[in-house]
């Protein structure tokens, strides 16, 4: 398995990413996934679709939750072919207590808990903390990443809007 060491900063410190830099052209890896009610859900699940998958550390940070907000204000004006899907190491039902919480009901949160398959095969594994780091993927209906925004910093958000403009130019 790829490691890269110093890929990103929690709390202060450099961490390992675990697994590849994906990069725009690739395509997209599949990867299976816990849902709320704790069915699997993979890449395979969504195709056809245009994809927009956030990923954060825990959506029980400041900058993850809004992350999380951002995208489901979004998502009503992305259109029925556009699926946001939130991906956190945080338990299943963690995630839906939060979405209860903060009336998320257009983005589906899901846990990478169980194996961290996800971050495995995007390389947002952080090895020291077993978390997610911050990054965006926009994956096309064909399952070709169109945009990759690996943020460096916890504490830092994404470009939100380049990351909506490659999901409405990839419908």
């Amino acid at each position: 398995m790829v490691e890269r060491k110093g890929a990103f900063t929690f709390i202060d410190q450099a961490c390992t990413l675990i697994g590849p830099e994906l990069k725009v052209g690739d395509t997209a890896p599949d990867f299976h996934v816990i849902a709320n009610d704790l069915s699997t859900v993979t890449l395979a699940d969504s195709r056809g679709k245009v994809r927009i998958i956030s990923v954060v550390p825990s959506l029980d940070t400041g900058v993850c939750d809004a992350q999380t907000r951002r995208f489901n204000e979004a998502a009503s004006e992305l259109g029925e072919n556009v699926v946001i899907l939130t991906i956190s190491a945080d338990l299943p039902f963690a995630q839906k207590r939060w979405c209860g919480a903060a009336g998320v009901e257009r983005v589906q949160t899901l846990s990478d808990h169980r194996d961290m398959s996800f971050g495995s095969a995007y390389g947002t594994y952080i090895k020291e903390v077993r978390l997610e780091s911050r990054a965006v993927f926009v994956v096309d209906s064909n399952d070709k990443i169109v945009y990759v925004e690996y943020v460096p910093t916890a504490g830092q958000h994404p470009n939100y809007e380049a990351a909506l403009e490659a999901a409405k130019a990839a419908k």
